[in-house]
């Protein structure tokens, strides 16, 4: 792409130089994969983000305004607000709380790398990211990340390892898996939200949210969103066995320049709880290419049989609600305290018809008084679960392990497309009451 810039008018005709719009930040050192189809380039004085991403006509689609902006892991924790080394964060980011983020600050101080190898195939970094909100404060975290090419698709692997002085168990909050600026040439926020994924239904744009906040958040049941032109071209973002995203665009529709404020956002979303010695993974994808080039390639991660989760090394993605567990690591099960009132666990939102799976089966053992346990679920198009959505099931409460199959199918609302369960263990907790759950899973087959 060029961009013209004027010299001088003799006359009152202009003449005119073409020169080179910005590809790359400045002072960018950078690491570069490519293959025939795509190049990608991560910045090593920005803490290893990507900041850039091109085809074969070296169009950079990455945006990188500032160092809120890029390819790039964002984690978020207690405290809210988060302060350190003596600073308080201004008064906009004081809703963000504890916020590393890859690439630096918001007052433009870079993320330190500890690690960089490139072999030509796989591109590994490792860095000390910076708290977004304060000045020059460094978390008390390793991120890490590992890239590779295939074809049109850039295949990522992120890495948190958490080492935070503060132990308090702060509650889930919504995590950028990963975080994605386009530039301005990308406009158009499409995605599919509809309710028969991979039937070749077209997708759609993505509504603007009413009110000044320019992103939106949304159920993609096909795992993928994507910042496009008006020919549907552009980058998509895939998240294998995440349908939850957030993302719009803020600004003016223009060029591809990635200095230019205005962007394109996405990011894949997970409520996941951020322990303080954790050490936390998930895998991305990004695609460059037309509308069909990154349906076709979310296609090949469709389930091919209803979720199940189960809890031998971490929390699968869910989250709690009035009650602790034991912290991490998970070691062969979730081993829950259920001392508060109507204690939650919330899993993470995903996609199924309920035809398809009539039972659900909780492997666990329970240590209480009481006698039953609740299942609700979460139908398509719908903010929370409704008071018909949920079937109590008799339990157990001598601490022995055993397998509970609840008969979703006998409930009446149980029907038609489902987005998410949560299970509370008991009405109520008392102290010394608990739970050990080993596996929580959607069946095709009545037992």
């Amino acid at each position: 792409m060029k961009r013209w810039s004027w010299l001088t008018c003799i006359s009152g005709s202009c003449l005119f130089a073409v020169e080179p719009a910005p590809q790359l930040p400045s002072e960018a050192k950078m690491s570069w994969l490519e293959n025939t189809e795509i190049k990608v380039g991560v910045d090593l004085n920005r803490g290893g983000a990507i900041v850039y991403l091109a085809g074969q006509d070296g169009i950079n689609l990455i945006n990188n305004f500032d160092l809120g902006r890029q390819v790039q892991l964002s984690y978020f924790s207690g405290p809210v607000p988060f302060e350190a080394a003596g600073q308080k964060p201004k008064e906009q980011w004081q809703h963000i709380g504890w916020n590393p983020i890859q690439a630096g600050d918001d007052f433009g101080h870079s993320s330190e790398i500890l690690a960089h190898e490139n072999d030509g195939k796989t591109l590994h970094v490792s860095c000390r990211p910076m708290q977004w909100p304060l000045r020059g404060v460094p978390g008390e975290c390793v991120m890490e990340s590992w890239l590779a090419l295939e074809g049109k698709v850039l295949l990522a692997k992120a890495r948190l390892s958490n080492a935070r002085h503060d132990t308090t168990p702060w509650p889930a909050r919504l995590q950028e898996l990963p975080a994605v600026y386009g530039n301005a040439g990308l406009h158009r926020v499409i995605s599919y939200q509809g309710t028969r994924p991979f039937q070749n239904e077209p997708a759609t744009l993505v509504p603007k949210p009413q009110g000044k906040h320019p992103w939106s958040f949304w159920i993609g049941t096909e795992g993928w969103a994507a910042l496009l032109n008006e020919q549907d071209h552009g980058l998509g973002l895939i998240t294998p066995d995440r349908v939850h995203f957030t993302g719009g665009f803020a600004g003016k529709p223009g060029k591809n320049e990635t200095l230019s404020n205005s962007t394109g956002y996405l990011a894949g979303q997970g409520q996941e709880i951020l322990d303080h010695n954790i050490v936390h993974e998930f895998r991305y994808e990004l695609v460059l290419g037309n509308l069909k080039d990154i349906r076709t390639r979310a296609e090949r991660h469709q389930r091919s049989a209803p979720p199940m989760w189960r809890f031998q090394q971490d929390r699968q993605g869910w989250h709690f609600h009035q009650l602790v567990d034991r912290g991490w690591p998970i070691e062969g099960c979730l081993r829950l305290q259920l001392e508060q009132p109507d204690p939650q666990l919330i899993g993470p939102f995903c996609f199924w018809q309920a035809e398809e799976a009539p039972q659900l089966i909780v492997d666990a053992a329970f240590y209480t008084r009481q006698t039953l346990a609740t299942v609700f679920w979460q139908r398509h198009s719908t903010s929370a679960p409704q008071p018909s959505d949920t079937l109590s099931f008799p339990i157990q409460g001598d601490g022995l392990r055993r397998r509970y199959v609840i008969k979703l199918s006998e409930a009446k609302s149980y029907q038609g497309s489902i987005i998410r369960l949560r299970l509370d263990p008991v009405p109520s907790g008392s102290p010394g009451d608990w739970a050990e759950i080993h596996a929580i899973e959607l069946s095709r087959v009545a037992e």
